[in-house]
């Protein structure tokens, strides 16, 4: 169904009632919202209008002649406003809201104020006049009606009673009228906690077992005063304020459980005292004045400890020990003794032994039933001074129970070292030097400690005649001065002097010791300084002075160097026989000859090769000259006509191992070797030597000079084949 509600009419002067005006709407929602009859004027809307989206229209209205279209009168403006109504309920925009205030709080206290809007015209009728009201959370909280301030409406509310609170409000329109709309909120009040509540311990009267053997600033046990108060304000500090175990306990507030920690400050003995008394106070730290006169906020319980008896370990008198003994002392000499005894009532029987934890604790022994301590070993206080060891206790019924304390022993000291110079002296004394003059002052040292050796005495071997040449003075401050005796000393005649010294220390016994002082007589210059001893000393004796030293040691270095030139200088002209590249024993031996030519009949003689048997004698090398004489070798014709090439080399090595006069290094020989004739006969020429041929030589003749050696050769071996 189309919504169509009249509005207003608009009408013109001109028009007569025959429909020859027409009405023509133009501006805001013309033709949507609203709509003309454009003969009578009448105009209409046709949806429903909503003044919280829009207050008003502007709209132009204008009549024209139908026929003419012309305006009949000027554009006219008109706004139509849209009349409110109650159409709309208050609301909350905020809510729900959640806040809180203290407890305790005196009544009328704000808590909060909550505000409803109404969309609706607020200038217009009662529409938008809105009262609050309390709907839930009476008789707690009151709201104002104008103002929504919500506000407490009792008297100390207590928080550990009830914390929480939740309160309606609700706020309706047409100041409260029976028709006017309303809207609803939610308020979330939280009462927060004040100090209103002193801590109470549930019990007056408390009782702790305790054993002895708990641990000196151990917790032994807990205590807690409660408190219905929450954060800061059940803060709380425990103390002792009185009893007999005061000095013996001690408590401290566990801040995170607000519980009293009771600890032990000295060590319990169940013999000397079985109970002890306590008064602990538990109170807050953080007061709030306002309520003081609930106080006081503290509260006092009474705590009595009863100390239980436990089996314990023996107990040493002494919480260390420290002993003395001589070094020297013979094995099983008693240096002290320990004492033990068992705290418990029972007072068993107690058990020494020493822990053998370090190898110091293997140098005595202990007598299991006495707790005497005795060396097992010879001690040098030179070497180690101070031990320690560690004697233990067990009772004998309880092995178990072992109670341990360090003791400490002190070597003493006795005269049994010597004394001895403090170093060795390099004592100089000039060839100028004056009787009386002190040439070094010498000190000595000693490896006792002061008791028997900080005294040192100084003297000459009064077994040895009187010195005529120096003397001691022992200068009584653990020095002494050796001095000369007479004037001038010389080099040439004795250049060192030896002067025995006997030392002596304070001890009980006295020990003393002999050293000798090496004494060199040297040059000096006038003040005093050391010119030079022994070299120059023999120079002297020899008639040399420096210069003349220099120029003979020059003269030698010229001679040394002509003598290596001239040595260079030969070997450079030489050729060595082998080229050494690493290892001279391992090389060929290379010749580097040429070969003369036709004329040269001397470079190498072939013959040994065309007829093993041609080489009658030993050929030695040219390049050495041998050492003995060469021994003809005869061998029978038969033999040397069927001697093979390779047993020819292998002669020939055989040689060349046993030559006595070849270099003592390794050389290769070569030798060519083609093997055993074949059946068909060699067509070389190597055996044209010792076999017959029918080829004529004639034709080298012809063949110019530089064959007729050749054919001369031939010519030769010719004519001896014929002959």
């Amino acid at each position: 169904m189309t919504l169509c509600v009249y509005v207003l009419q608009l009408h013109s002067n001109s028009d007569k009632g025959d429909g020859s005006v027409k009405y023509i709407l133009t501006g805001e929602g013309a033709g949507t919202i609203f709509i003309i009859d454009d003969t009578t004027g009448d105009i209409h809307s046709t949806k429903s209008l909503d003044r919280e989206q829009k207050t008003h229209y502007v709209l132009h209205a204008q009549a024209i002649d139908r026929r003419t279209n012309k305006p009949l009168e000027p554009e006219s403006e008109f706004i139509i406003k849209v009349q409110d109504i109650n159409d709309n309920a208050p609301k909350f925009t905020d809510g729900p809201y959640i806040v809180t205030v203290p407890e305790m709080s005196e009544m009328g206290t704000s808590v909060l104020q909550v505000t409803a809007t109404d969309a609706d015209d607020p200038t217009y009728g009662n529409s938008a006049r809105v009262v609050y009201s309390i709907l839930q959370g009476q008789p707690y909280f009151s709201v104002d009606p104008k103002t929504g301030v919500i506000r407490t409406a009792l008297h100390n509310m207590d928080r550990e009673a009830r914390e929480h609170y939740s309160v309606v409000i609700q706020a309706k329109d047409m100041a409260g009228q029976v028709g006017g709309l309303s809207g609803s909120t939610t308020v979330n009040i939280t009462l927060t906690d004040v100090n209103d509540n002193p801590p109470r311990f549930p019990q007056k009267h408390y009782q702790l077992y305790v054993p002895e053997s708990a641990q000196v600033g151990s917790a032994v046990g807990k205590i807690k005063a409660n408190d219905a108060d929450t954060g800061s304000n059940a803060d709380m500090k425990y103390t002792i304020i009185n009893g007999d175990g005061s000095g013996v306990f001690s408590i401290s507030t566990d801040k995170e459980t607000r519980e009293g920690i009771l600890s032990l400050k000295k060590p319990l003995n169940y013999e000397k005292k079985k109970s002890y008394t306590l008064n602990i106070e538990g109170a807050n730290t953080h007061l709030d004045f306002r309520f003081s006169h609930l106080g006081p906020f503290k509260d006092v319980t009474m705590l009595k400890i009863i100390v239980g008896d436990v089996d314990e370990p023996p107990l040493f008198t002494m919480p260390s020990y420290v002993m003395e003994v001589y070094e020297n002392a013979k094995i099983g000499t008693a240096v002290g003794t320990v004492t033990a005894q068992d705290p418990d009532t029972a007072n068993s029987l107690v058990r020494y032994f020493i822990d053998h934890n370090t190898e110091e604790d293997r140098y005595f022994t202990i007598d299991a039933s006495t707790g005497t301590i005795k060396t097992a070993k010879v001690f040098d206080r030179e070497d180690t001074p101070w031990y320690n060891i560690t004697v233990a206790a067990s009772e004998i019924d309880n092995p178990g129970l072992v109670s341990h304390v360090p003791v400490g022993i002190r070597i003493l000291d006795i005269n049994d070292n010597p004394p001895e110079l403090a170093r060795e002296y390099d004592i100089v004394v000039c060839e100028n030097a004056k009787p009386g003059q002190v040439i070094q002052t010498i000190t000595a040292t000693d490896k006792d400690n002061s008791a028997n050796g900080a005294r040192f005495h100084f003297s000459l071997d009064e077994g040895l005649s009187l010195n005529p040449n120096f003397t001691l003075r022992d200068n009584e401050d653990n020095t002494a001065s050796i001095l000369t005796r007479r004037r001038r000393y010389s080099r040439t005649t004795q250049d060192i002097y030896y002067l025995p010294v006997l030392i002596s220390d304070g001890g009980v016994p006295p020990l003393s010791s002999s050293s000798t002082l090496t004494i060199r007589v040297c040059v000096c210059e006038r003040d005093g300084r050391v010119r030079t001893c022994h070299a120059e000393a023999f120079l002297s004796s020899a008639g040399l002075s420096t210069g003349a030293l220099i120029a003979i040691l020059l003269c030698v270095v010229i001679l040394l160097a002509i003598v290596i030139l001239f040595i260079t200088l030969r070997r450079s002209k030489k050729e060595p026989l082998i080229i050494s590249e690493e290892d001279v024993r391992e090389n060929v031996v290379t010749y580097d000859d040429e070969g003369g030519g036709e004329e040269d009949t001397e470079a190498f003689d072939i013959t040994a090769l065309r007829n093993p048997s041609a080489a009658e004698e030993l050929k030695y090398r040219r390049d050495v000259r041998p050492e003995v004489k060469p021994v003809p070798r005869h061998h029978p014709s038969s033999s040397l006509d069927s001697i093979d090439v390779q047993e020819f080399i292998k002669q020939r090595l055989a040689e060349a191992d046993l030559d006595p006069s070849v270099p003592p290094y390794d050389s290769l020989q070569t030798y060519a070797y083609e093997g055993h004739r074949s059946e068909a006969g060699s067509i070389s020429s190597l055996d044209s030597a010792t076999t017959h041929s029918d080829q004529d030589y004639n034709y080298l003749g012809d063949w110019g000079p530089e064959f007729k050696k050749l054919a001369e050769l031939y010519g030769e071996i010719e004519s001896e084949r014929t002959t």
